[in-house]
């Protein structure tokens, strides 16, 4: 959004530390909530930080929030639309807001679903507050120690950074009811105001091709994103991801593929077209008209695109006509090197398409390695091979002799000739393997702007790739 139409993005991301499952899976592993609540943090960051996902403007976490929960939940309880029970537990009245509950899934509030068992007075009233249990970490309040209801967490949150009004919630479909639901009746209710939330953007389930099962744990039909990247790269990802609408995912091996294709036929282009501009590529004479025309229209069905709901498909559907027609032009190789040539179109459109897929966090750079992929067990032998052989090449440069070296000689005048000598022998060696040592500082700066560090040092030289915020370290032992 702010790339493509210039909209600044305030981000907030509520964080539950503190619900249900977490309490139940801490206790099995006799660690508190709270730690077990970070160590899953920490896991989703790196995991998003590895998949090249921006962070948000801020995390709020609900433990950070219980005083403002405690005083949101007040607010609603005195309008009328809330009561606390015997047990120390506060729900949300659904009857007391009439008709204007369910506004965006159509849900009726009459229709009971649920048996009356518990303390609630309506079976669709929900929890703002849930009386502690024992050995549960739990906080002081009104109503008695307890701790908050999901739906409660999430409004009081957007609420302490947006206020009354709110442009667009995102989350999954899954979330549309009861969460989101119920989100924006206790919004509605606290701000007293008509429409709190002016958008929800829910995103798909992903889906194995085939399948009507979604991807999930208990079904155990999915991979990690740690082990997802083994096998393939973050830009590929996204580029599957883009090849469909974000409200419907399927995932398949033959889907990957397409997108690996997809970015490969565009790192082609974008070779070749370099190699065209810099004249070592030569072609018969272009038409720049076609390929100005071309351009730009796929600059106003790309923003199109993007402002149909976000319809990513038919934007890089865009991007490779424009790059389909691009090539064509690029195929009519000719030996007349005094061709004319249009270096400027091919430029814009090279400009325009990184810029496009840099908005949305791809590179095409021409180092395009993902660690921990198939090959990297080959990139890594081939690396240690290199740095080998770099390093006795340097160590051959600096092995320069020493006195001892050299056999003894009678006499004063002739320890001194032969030292003379040495000298002479040793300045002679350096400016003879001075080619040398320059040969390997120029290796390592080379491949240093490809992410690969060499280190030397006396008996040990150390080499590392950084690639997509990860290091893969190695040790070359002087042999």
């Amino acid at each position: 959004m702010t790339r493509f139409f210039g909209i600044e993005v305030i981000m907030v991301m509520g964080i539950t530390d503190i619900d249900d499952k977490i309490i139940k899976r801490a206790n099995e592993m006799n660690i508190s909530p709270v730690a077990l609540a970070r160590i899953y943090e920490e896991d989703f960051k790196q995991d998003m930080a590895a998949l090249k996902v921006l962070p948000p403007t801020v995390y709020m976490r609900v433990t950070d929030h219980i005083p403002q929960i405690i005083s949101f939940i007040k607010t609603i309880i005195s309008s009328g639309q809330a009561y606390a029970t015997s047990q120390g537990n506060v729900y949300f009245d659904v009857k007391s807001w009439g008709k204007r509950y369910g506004v965006l899934t159509a849900i009726n509030p009459d229709t009971q679903d649920e048996a009356a068992d518990s303390d609630k007075r309506h079976g669709k009233d929900f929890a703002l507050w849930k009386a502690a249990k024992p050995q549960e970490l739990s906080w002081n309040s009104p109503w008695g120690k307890g701790r908050p209801g999901w739906h409660i967490e999430c409004s009081t949150i957007s609420s302490a950074v947006f206020g009354k009004q709110l442009d667009i919630h995102t989350g999954g479909i899954d979330l549309a009811f009861p969460h989101h639901e119920n989100e924006i009746a206790q919004c509605e209710v606290y701000h007293q105001c008509e429409q709190w939330g002016n958008y929800f953007l829910h995103s798909g389930h992903l889906h194995v091709k085939g399948s009507q099962e979604k991807m999930s744990k208990s079904l155990k039909n999915y991979i990690t994103i740690k082990d997802f990247l083994k096998k393939c790269s973050s830009d590929q990802f996204r580029m599957f991801c883009l090849r469909g609408r974000y409200s419907s995912v399927e995932f398949s091996e033959e889907s990957m593929e397409d997108a690996k294709n997809l970015l490969q036929a565009i790192s082609s282009f974008i070779r070749d077209a370099n190699a065209y501009i810099k004249g070592q590529l030569v072609c018969d004479p272009v038409r720049e008209d076609i390929l100005w025309e071309r351009l730009a229209n796929t600059k106003v069905t790309v923003k199109a695109a993007f402002a149909d709901d976000f319809d990513t498909s038919r934007a890089v559907a865009a991007i490779m006509d424009l790059i389909h027609h691009g090539n064509r032009q690029l195929k009519a190789v000719t030996k007349d090197a005094g061709s004319p040539r249009s270096s400027v179109v091919y430029g814009s459109i090279i400009s325009y398409i990184e810029g496009f897929f840099s908005a949305l966090g791809m590179s095409f750079e021409e180092r395009q390695v993902a660690v921990g992929g198939d090959k990297s067990a080959v990139l890594s032998n081939v690396i240690e091979e290199l740095v080998r052989f770099r390093s006795k090449v340097r160590h051959y440069a600096l092995a320069l002799p020493e006195a001892a070296d050299t056999a003894p000689v009678e006499g004063a005048a002739g320890a001194q000739g032969t030292k003379q000598e040495q000298k002479e022998k040793r300045k002679h060696l350096m400016q003879e393997r001075k080619p040398l040592l320059e040969a390997c500082d120029s290796l390592r700066g080379d491949l240093a702007a490809f992410g690969i560090h060499i280190k030397d040092r006396a008996a040990v030289s150390t080499w590392e790739i950084v690639e997509g915020g990860q290091t893969e370290k190695q040790t070359e032992k002087k042999s």
